[in-house]
């Protein structure tokens, strides 16, 4: 801090010349307080640089969860010493999700330390015990001050500690209370420091937003390797754990949960759970197989076109890139030959799963096409493809693979985007699969029946 700065915002704690009203740096009002000037330290020279090459890296000491989806999802399993940020709904499981880690882990040989600020210690024995996760080595500490929860941590120095959550810790030296900025804040940093040290793995548990995003200061995410997502419909039993980011391993990597009697299982094939209820014979309904982090799904694309009431037309996408949406509605009016002015347009991915890559376009325009001609797609077609602004269907990534995962769940043809250097080689296609090359929209329309 200069001279000058003798004020600092408490919610961001940016440094400021003068006293504000409204902090310009994170838009707070009221947080500007005056700080005490720090005394003048000497000059401290940091240790030399040296090349990268020189650089030694030891090797990740992970602990495996006892669930090898949510394992994969971090990665290959829980990093010594990382911290993981994992928010969620009220409601959606999130403390039956860290019971059943932290059983699991303890059931292991290791020692789990869970420290519950929201409920007390008798509710969370409650839990375990309808779970069948009880286990000696899974310490409850009901606890909310920081101070307390940092001792025990330097006392037992667990493999992992559970902390639900991180909205109730708080210390009494700061300002606020808990569940504030500068609280939420300073409490993630001291236990994210101590638990690097002590080579704990520490689990962070999260409140969200209104919007579904994680609450609290945008730091918090940077403070953690890895903050996982936990959502779901509260009246279905599948649940998906996703990664936003993840410092030891792929982000968006997702895994599928289900929701029963005993708490959270493994779902071993996610495709045929969210294709279980699938209404082929109905117009607007298209498989695709989607890459969801370094797996393939597939998913049923669903659209529905009906008169615009009054108004501007809706346009209401649930799953997909609602500018990608609007983009395919264009070249489906444009390029064939839909008039889609007069219409609300509705267009889901079923199970709700995420679908970000350009390669949904194909099927996308297709389901949407299958709605307004009133014309099923063939109930054993799914389609791939990324759609151009002059209808062209452009290739897509790691098209073998899904023409692979395609023939497992045991569909009968592919439509894939046309190789400009001839048709496609039946060399590694699976065997049962008959694949059909199509160049633009207009000729996938053709092959699927699908054309107004």
């Amino acid at each position: 801090m200069s001279a000058e700065e003798r004020f600092m915002c408490t919610a961001c704690r940016a440094m400021l010349l003068k006293w504000q009203g409204q902090c310009p740096s994170c838009g707070e009002w009221g947080s500007v307080k005056e700080t005490a000037r720090p005394p003048r330290r000497a000059a401290r020279l940091a240790a030399p640089p040296e090349p990268i090459t020189r650089v030694e890296t030891g090797r990740e000491t992970r602990l495996a969860t006892g669930f090898g989806e949510v394992d994969r999802v971090l990665g290959g399993g829980l990093v010594a010493g990382s911290a993981v940020l994992v928010g969620g709904d009220p409601g959606i499981g999130k403390s039956t999700l860290m019971t059943l880690l932290g059983h699991r882990l303890a059931a292991a040989g290791r020692t789990v330390l869970y420290v519950t600020g929201e409920e007390s210690a008798a509710q969370v024995r409650l839990r375990a015990e309808r779970l069948d996760a009880l286990d000696e080595r899974l310490l409850l500490l009901p606890e909310t001050r920081l101070e307390g929860i940092l001792a025990q941590i330097e006392a037992i120095r667990p493999a992992a500690c559970i902390v639900d959550s991180i909205q109730t810790v708080h210390s009494p030296g700061l300002a606020g209370g808990p569940g504030t900025v500068a609280q939420v804040r300073e409490a993630a940093g001291r236990l994210v420091g101590l638990a690097k040290a002590a080579g704990t793995a520490l689990w962070l548990v999260g409140h969200v937003t209104k919007d579904g995003t994680l609450a609290g200061p945008r730091t918090l995410e940077h403070l953690v390797d890895v903050v996982l997502g936990f959502d779901g419909d509260r009246h279905h039993a599948f649940r998906l754990l996703r990664s936003a980011k993840n410092r030891f391993g792929a982000a968006g990597e997702v895994a599928v949960l289900e929701m029963g009697s005993r708490g959270l299982t493994e779902v071993a094939n996610p495709s045929r759970l969210f294709l279980r209820d699938r209404h082929a014979e109905e117009p607007g309904s298209v498989i695709a197989p989607a890459f969801i982090g370094t797996r393939i799904f597939l998913v049923e694309i669903q659209a529905l076109a009906v008169p615009a009431a009054q108004g501007p037309p809706r346009r209401i996408v649930s799953g997909l890139d609602p500018r990608r949406a609007q983009l395919v509605l264009a070249i489906l009016e444009r390029r064939g030959g839909f008039d889609l002015a007069g219409l609300d347009v509705y267009v889901n991915v079923v199970g709700g799963i995420e679908v970000e890559e350009p390669a949904a376009d194909l099927p996308l325009a297709l389901a949407i096409a299958s709605a307004l001609a009133e014309r099923p797609v063939p109930a054993d077609l799914v389609a791939t493809g990324e759609l151009g602004l002059m209808g062209e269907i452009r290739a897509v990534p790691r098209l073998d693979a899904r023409l692979a995962e395609t023939a497992r769940l045991g569909f009968a043809r592919a439509l894939v985007p046309a190789d400009p250097d001839g048709p496609p080689a039946d060399a590694g296609r699976p065997p049962g699969l008959a694949v059909q090359p199509a160049a633009d929209l207009t000729k996938a329309l053709e092959v699927t029946g699908a054309l107004a």
